[in-house]
């Protein structure tokens, strides 16, 4: 079996890195893949770090009509037997289009917590199946018209951390320029809107006011850079507050933090807070989409009415001020995360809903790919 994975991301967040994994853990059960990517993105350079087989493709965005005749004729070229397309930026409309012309069954993950209006089924008629990666994003799906077998939850997926972080603390407060004594928070996400930086920034001011010795790191890049940085002066924050930028080495020392902080008034599910348990990092994070399906409020993690800032910051304030919580939390969440999270059981998953695709014939609104 061969499959085409198009992911026209251009930075490695947290959908793009999914795609890696999942073709990564493919290729390790005997399938293969080929990535389709935006020509000179990030994601290209570590696939092929990676080694895994990478076409690059010219890709302008969701209005690109060009790219359903340069990715079509990709797939004429490389005549797979399936298409998983896993992105939003234009992917989801413009693959499902290329799809449509080859008569090549077609497979979309929609990553994304967001309600659509009725346009939307359009979009999702060359897809034999959808995939939602969290309960709150099937719902979703549901409104439009989707329904099994045509829809499947698969949540994302993260390997737990099985050995110390490769960085000190030491060399982390360094890094940062932080004393080593502080207490480290951290926040993990692009520097847009739906992140809920604004609100976290809000809530950190109560925070440092009550927990002078701690320090907030926002990794991340994005749009809002430039406003955040001047609400950060104008509350006070900027000796409490790092604006640290996108990392790639994040796995180096994320297992380094104190707490996890994640504010996102919408998500699908959140990489982040998965990556976070799975390095034995407790989380407190807005009850937003699918995060209360990794998170369990008082187990693993603690949850807090989405948009709630004063909510937000006292169970921060009263994480910070109980290391005993913190590392039973951080137990708990590497376990549930161990657990309920598996690669292997997503690419299980994955493949179960390949064979189906390749062994049944197009229902109603999919096409068959013509023989020769």
């Amino acid at each position: 079996m061969h499959i085409v994975h198009l992911e026209t991301g251009r930075h490695l967040y947290g959908g793009a890195r999914q795609a890696l994994i999942l073709v990564d853990g493919l290729r390790r059960r005997g399938v293969a893949g080929t990535l389709a990517c935006t020509a000179g993105s990030a994601l290209a350079g570590e696939a092929r770090r990676r080694g895994l087989p990478v076409r690059e493709l010219r890709m302008a965005g969701d209005l690109d009509l060009g790219f359903v005749g340069r990715f079509g004729g990709l797939l004429d070229e490389l005549r797979p037997d399936l298409l998983h397309v896993h992105s939003r930026r234009g992917a989801d409309w413009l693959g499902g289009l290329a799809a449509a012309r080859t008569g090549l069954p077609a497979l979309l993950t929609r990553r994304v917590d967001r309600a659509e209006g009725w346009p939307a089924r359009l979009k999702y008629r060359p897809y034999r199946r959808v995939v939602a990666i969290s309960t709150t994003i099937r719902r979703q799906l549901e409104a439009l018209g989707l329904h099994p077998p045509r829809l499947a939850l698969i949540r994302s997926a993260v390997e737990p951390a099985l050995q110390e972080p490769a960085w000190s603390r030491a060399r982390l407060a360094r890094e940062f320029g932080l004393d080593p004594r502080c207490l480290l928070v951290g926040c993990v996400a692009q520097l847009i809107p739906r992140k809920g930086h604004a609100q976290l920034l809000e809530a950190w001011q109560a925070v440092a006011a009550g927990c002078p010795q701690a320090r907030l790191l926002l990794f991340g890049q994005g749009p809002l850079q430039a406003r955040l940085q001047r609400q950060l002066q104008g509350l006070g924050l900027t000796g409490s507050v790092v604006l640290a930028g996108f990392r790639s080495d994040l796995s180096a020392f994320l297992g380094r933090l104190d707490v996890l902080v994640h504010a996102a008034l919408e998500e699908g599910l959140g990489l982040a807070v998965l990556e976070a348990g799975a390095a034995g990092v407790p989380v407190v994070a807005f009850r937003a989409g699918g995060v209360g399906e990794i998170v369990v409020d008082g187990e693993t993690g603690l949850l807090v009415p989405a948009g709630d800032t004063g909510a937000l910051a006292a169970a921060l304030r009263s994480l910070l001020e109980d290391e005993a919580q913190r590392r039973a939390l951080g137990v708990a969440a590497w376990e549930h995360v161990a657990r309920e999270h598996r690669v292997a059981d997503m690419v299980e998953a994955y493949l179960t809903l390949y064979r189906d695709l390749v062994e049944t014939p197009p229902g109603h609104g999919s096409l068959r790919r013509p023989a020769g």
